[in-house]
């Protein structure tokens, strides 16, 4: 087994891993010895229309090798951490309970930042089962190398390999490790694996889409992918991994002269807590409050003709939700290409390209390919979920859900079998 360089500050837990006492022990069962291997990768930001807009060869070979979506069709809201854990458990954010970037607890006593070290690796934040915590509970190896909630405690289980997130580790040190990983002995190697690639949505952050540096990160990522399938098929175990890659959202940007709306122009904030994002902002009540929450979405879009206000239970149907203490008191949602913020005195920068919109824009929709030893070649397939893609892992891997999932198995799992 290869160890990262502790100078990077990447962590690799060797067996036993923590939690052992309920986890697989770094051992797989027996029964799971000829089962097959799943390696998950998320290229996170990749929109489904990057794939006609610019050169993906790779992808495009992967699609004509495999099962290839019309879109990965987010859940809301359209950021990363809620939809990488809609994606490993087959739940919406209201279920899972991970339902942003950044949040505050049901009591709004703690709070949640994916830039907070110690809360992203706090168990507690997490609900649903995400894949590697079924596997190891049910004695089968899990490995990541980076996944949202994967460096997290769950239920007391981790990943018997797992990485504390590190954007300085390259992509082919990514790739190396998971390759490694794949060539371990039976009893050892993991078979459900993840792998993220976080560089088209930091190019796009910056620079926009279809900048230069986007393409640029999109070639890079092309080639990690193509390093990865190689190396697979160089493995003895090539006929049994089956390759998804999917991402949680697209990217686009905001329109030109487009102004920003500022929510304390037209409503009171005190004794509110306002997380803004650019394209959505979720405002917290220190004290419930419904008939406020009514009033100010009332003016605020009395006020507003590029966007919305709500409250959970009236939000669309499509974004999943509902009246719960852990969903924001008031959302306040832009319309494409246009942005919210609680105040202008708040000195929020936009990003060149975005995400965040309602998940019917079709920008946010993300990608989702599959290939495998049990799956068709070449077949186009409609529109899926976030959530859907789960029930497919599951099933590959032979794994028993704990309880009631949003995702449907119609979707997907109709293709395992099907003839070319």
């Amino acid at each position: 087994m290869r160890i990262l360089p502790l100078a990077w500050f990447v962590f690799l837990l060797a067996w036993p891993p923590f939690g052992a006492a309920t986890g697989s022990g770094g051992t797989n069962s027996a029964g799971h010895l000829d089962k097959p291997h799943v390696v998950l990768v998320s290229v996170d930001g990749f929109g489904a229309n990057f794939l006609s807009r610019y050169e993906t060869p790779v992808l495009d070979r992967m699609g004509a090798d495999g099962i290839l979506a019309d879109a990965l069709v987010p859940v809301y809201p359209t950021l990363t951490f809620p939809n990488h854990y809609s994606i490993a458990t087959g739940l919406y954010p209201v279920n899972h309970r991970l339902i942003g970037n950044r949040f505050p607890s049901e009591d709004r006593s703690r709070s949640f930042s994916l830039k907070d070290r110690q809360a992203v690796g706090d168990g507690r934040w997490y609900g649903g089962l995400p894949v590697w915590v079924a596997a190891e509970r049910q004695g089968m190896v899990s490995a990541a190398m980076f996944f949202v909630g994967t460096e997290a405690d769950i239920g007391g289980i981790r990943p018997t390999y797992w990485n504390a997130y590190n954007p300085s580790v390259s992509g082919d040190e990514r790739v190396t490790q998971v390759l490694e990983w794949l060539a371990l002995p039976d009893e050892r190697r993991p078979h459900f694996v993840t792998l993220y690639f976080e560089h088209v949505d930091e190019a796009t952050h910056r620079h926009g889409v279809g900048s230069p540096q986007s393409l640029a990160a999109i070639s890079r990522v092309e080639g990690w992918l193509q390093q990865l399938r190689d190396g697979i098929d160089a493995l003895p175990v090539a006929g049994d991994v089956y390759l998804l890659i999917v991402s949680d959202h697209g990217q686009s940007g905001y329109r030109r002269g487009g102004s920003t709306f500022a929510i304390d122009e037209v409503a009171r904030l005190d004794g509110v807590r306002a997380v803004d994002h650019g394209a959505v902002t979720f405002l917290y009540f220190e004290v419930p409050d419904p008939v406020r929450a009514n009033v100010m979405c009332e003016l605020i879009n009395d006020a507003w003709r590029y966007g919305q206000a709500v409250v959970p239970g009236g939000a669309p149907a499509a974004w999943k939700l509902r009246t719960d203490a852990l969903l924001p008191d008031v959302i306040v949602q832009a319309d494409p290409g246009y942005s919210v913020m609680s105040s202008r005195s708040a000195n929020i920068s936009l990003s060149a390209g975005d995400h965040g919109w309602s998940p019917d824009f079709q920008d946010m929709h993300g990608i989702f390919l599959a290939l495998g030893p049990n799956l068709p070649r070449g077949e186009r397939i409609g529109a899926i979920s976030a959530v859907d893609v789960y029930p497919l892992i599951m099933e590959i891997l032979g794994l028993e859900a704990a309880g009631a999932i949003d995702g449907d198995p119609a979707r997907l799992l109709p293709l395992l079998g099907k003839e070319d």
